[in-house]
């Protein structure tokens, strides 16, 4: 039960490779739960399970939440895999395409990969596509209410779900008091991430984050590509920008059809085998 441990700006996964784990189809509700846990796992922000077969030819990736759910997309986890690829030789090139259910990025390795370029996919403020509850429109500057307080968000999918709040100035504290309402929030039929957004000035934006179905979270990249755009769609920013999170920061090329280009760095953290025993205790 081999199993390869990177980080993307402080934002880990745990990259389980179905060849280690023949008598597995995919990783149970419980088996993730207790990996991902801190104390009583190897300890991750999720597992990436793959690669896998798929009718395009490019490699399959399946992400799933510390929680036990499943995410359709993450820029940060397809960055990792991107990086196992390539450590493993498994990718013959230094290009090359991963599909998950929320679709097919690109990855272009550079500097031996510690550095990974990806075409993410195009962002959508359709509410049909996030999705939001009510009439099909673009969410942009909308009310939202939580915990007694009222917040304009706009929200966005590139894959995978998102409610982007911009705020004069952003902390940990916000994300940990309002994002676990907000991912749950009857609008959001699918859940959602939810980013707290500072315009810092027209290359520069902050962020924090609470993931949907992993909390509180140093990095994200489809929160990055998500936020960015949201940015951009309002007029605050320019196509080419930095996005600054608690791990680190990511770099956003937005296209004029909200196409992202995203570029940042993948650490190994540790290989190593996980033991029976480990399944003995139920988190």
């Amino acid at each position: 039960m081999r199993f390869y441990k990177y980080h993307a700006l402080g934002n880990d996964y745990i990259v389980l490779d179905p060849k280690d784990f023949p008598s597995w189809k995919t990783p149970s509700l419980e088996q993730i739960r207790v990996i991902c846990h801190r104390n009583f796992g190897v300890g991750s922000d999720g597992i990436l399970w793959g690669p896998l077969p798929t009718k395009s030819g490019a490699f399959g990736l399946r992400i799933y939440n510390p929680d036990g759910s499943e995410a359709e997309k993450s820029g940060n986890g397809t960055r990792i895999f991107g990086r196992y690829l390539w450590d493993q030789k498994i990718a013959k090139a230094d290009q090359f395409h991963i599909e998950t259910p929320g679709g097919i990025v690109e990855a272009i390795v550079k500097d031996n990969g510690k550095l990974l370029v990806m075409d993410m996919g195009k962002v959508s403020f359709s509410s049909e596509k996030i999705p939001v509850n009510g009439s099909a429109r673009e969410v942009i500057n909308e009310k939202v209410e939580v915990l007694g307080r009222t917040f304009t968000f706009c929200a966005a999918t590139i894959g995978n779900p998102h409610c982007v709040i911009l705020l004069p100035e952003v902390n940990a504290k916000l994300a940990h008091q309002y994002g676990p309402a907000l991912e749950v929030h009857s609008l959001f039929p699918n859940r959602t991430n939810v980013q707290f957004m500072q315009v810092i000035d027209r290359k520069n934006i902050r962020i924090e984050i609470w993931e949907r179905g992993a909390g509180y979270t140093l990095a994200s990249g489809t929160s990055s590509s998500a936020s960015a755009a949201v940015a951009h769609r309002l007029g605050l920013v320019d196509k080419d920008i930095t996005v600054h999170m608690p791990g680190g920061q990511i770099g956003i090329e937005i296209s004029g059809d909200f196409a992202i280009r995203m570029t940042g760095t993948v650490n190994q953290v540790a290989i190593g085998e996980m033991q029976s025993e480990l399944f003995d205790v139920k988190v």
